[in-house]
């Protein structure tokens, strides 16, 4: 509720439709007649025209609150709108007037209980503008007192409504929403901060008080009350039934309510911090990867111009211009189509073939087969094992090897390479050697493809060998 507005227009439809299921079944069940032994004609027409107004008012609520007032504020034409809603009003209140006045509802043709209930509808309209004008951002810091004021709102549009409803359905719905639903919610909220809260934080001596005092008060209420009326049964039945309702289902039946949405608050927490958490690695992973393969492509164009022509240099620069585009625009995807990722790598290889394409001790070998390969990828998951293979597998004195084999199976990507190993001759290097861009890698693997991928990399003194599948 802190950090944005409530669908408000969802929520005031729910409220608006419990309370009118509410009048309905207290009609339902207290206005019935019985058809069995009541031959009355005017009772049953009388019952009929309570159903038909409720219905009425209702529908020309739903029709007005759902459907026409979203269409005005959408649409640029607002008369249309304006009409239906004029005609909506209209006929709801035909209805009413005609079954309230031959049903002997009310006394005259025009129903006072219904225009009660459209200046309800206008000042809530009023009065929630105002609330939004008021205490939305940037006026306040967030929307949570904005929220509880509107749901307040609600709640008392709700309370006048059934008020005004009394002369079509009966007192009942009003009592509930006036008096029945307000107390459990303050006796919900004494038990979570007085009874169960100081339990759980411990304090288990204030929390009996609390629990005890208000029996105490409950019973010492209904005992004035009959002694005054001189009933013996009001403290007995009504004292005694209120205080074990309280401890013997309301407080045990509300503290599990508790306890189990605080769990459900907690898993909840606990995995936006998860999600949070994971999106921040792969950003950072990202980070890490990227300047640093840019930083070794920049170094080998320079090389390239200085050993060889303009035409070959440009060539390099072209497709070094078309991964920059790649790891600026789609590499910030979460998925890539696969072949975008392939043209990347035969990119990279072919930069790195300036470099060391004319080394008489290298042996290259590149088979890509994107034939079976359809669907979408995270971005940047083969790149690092080849830039590896390119950063640790090739030796200017010692004889060096780069096989790379790339196909898609059943759904699958499969990778398979293999590079000839030289020894570390720096701490430098020894750092730089020990796979920092492979452990991102794999960290950021287990991020997006969790239980979905299969990565095997085994060495020994002239073998780095890496086999690496995904579930496409």
């Amino acid at each position: 509720m802190k950090s944005k507005s409530l669908d408000f227009r969802q929520i005031e439809w729910w409220i608006v439709t419990t309370a009118t299921l509410i009048a309905f079944l207290f009609i339902l069940f207290g206005y019935r007649p019985q058809f069995y032994n009541d031959n009355n004609a005017q009772v049953i027409f009388k019952f009929v025209s309570r159903l038909v107004i409720l219905g009425t008012i209702y529908a020309g609520f739903h029709l007005i609150h759902m459907v026409l007032i979203p269409k005005f504020i959408r649409e640029t034409k607002k008369w249309p709108s304006l009409i239906w809603i004029f005609l909506t009003g209209l006929i709801a209140f035909g209805t009413s007037a005609l079954f309230g006045f031959n049903g002997g509802l009310i006394k005259n043709p025009f129903p006072t209980f219904f225009l009660g209930i459209i200046v309800l509808y206008a000042c809530y309209q009023i009065g929630a503008h105002l609330l939004s004008q008021a205490l939305t951002p940037p006026k306040l810091r967030d929307f949570q007192f904005y929220n509880y004021s509107r749901l307040l709102l609600g709640y008392l549009f709700t309370l006048f409504f059934l008020i005004q409803l009394s002369p079509i359905s009966s007192p009942g719905p009003s009592i509930i929403f006036g008096i029945f639903l307000p107390g459990i919610f303050i006796s919900s909220l004494y038990n979570y901060f007085l009874v169960y809260g100081k339990r759980k934080k411990g304090k288990i001596a204030q929390a009996r008080l609390f629990n005890w005092g208000l029996a105490a008060l409950i019973l010492l209420i209904f005992l004035i009350v009959s002694i005054d009326e001189n009933q013996e049964e009001i403290f007995f039945v009504g004292g005694l039934g209120v205080v074990g309702f309280i401890q013997l289902i309301f407080f045990p039946l509300t503290s599990l309510i508790f306890k189990r949405l605080e769990v459900y608050a907690g898993q909840i927490t606990e995995l936006t911090y998860q999600v949070d958490q994971g999106q921040a690695n792969m950003e950072f992973l990202r980070s890490q990867i990227n300047p640093h393969f840019l930083f070794n492509a920049l170094n080998t164009l320079y090389a390239s111009s200085l050993m060889e022509k303009a035409e070959k240099t440009s060539d390099g620069i072209q497709k070094l211009g078309d991964m920059m585009r790649f790891m600026l625009h789609e590499n910030q995807l979460p998925r890539i189509p696969i072949s975008r990722e392939i043209d990347y790598l035969r990119n990279y290889i072919d930069l790195q073939l300036l470099r060391f394409g004319n080394q008489a001790n290298l042996d290259l070998d590149f088979q890509i087969n994107p034939s079976e390969c359809k669907g979408e990828i995270a971005p940047m998951l083969i790149i690092p094992f080849v830039e590896n293979a390119f950063k640790h597998g090739i030796s200017t004195k010692e004889k060096s090897w780069i096989r790379l084999n790339l196909r898609c199976i059943s759904g699958s990507l499969h990778l398979d390479l293999v590079n000839s190993v030289h020894p570390v001759k720096s701490k430098e290097n020894a750092r730089e050697s020990s796979g920092i861009g492979l452990d991102n890698l794999k960290k950021r693997l287990n991020l997006v493809y969790p239980n979905r991928h299969q990565l095997n990399i085994v060495s020994n003194d002239s073998d780095f060998f890496v086999h690496f599948s995904v579930q496409l």
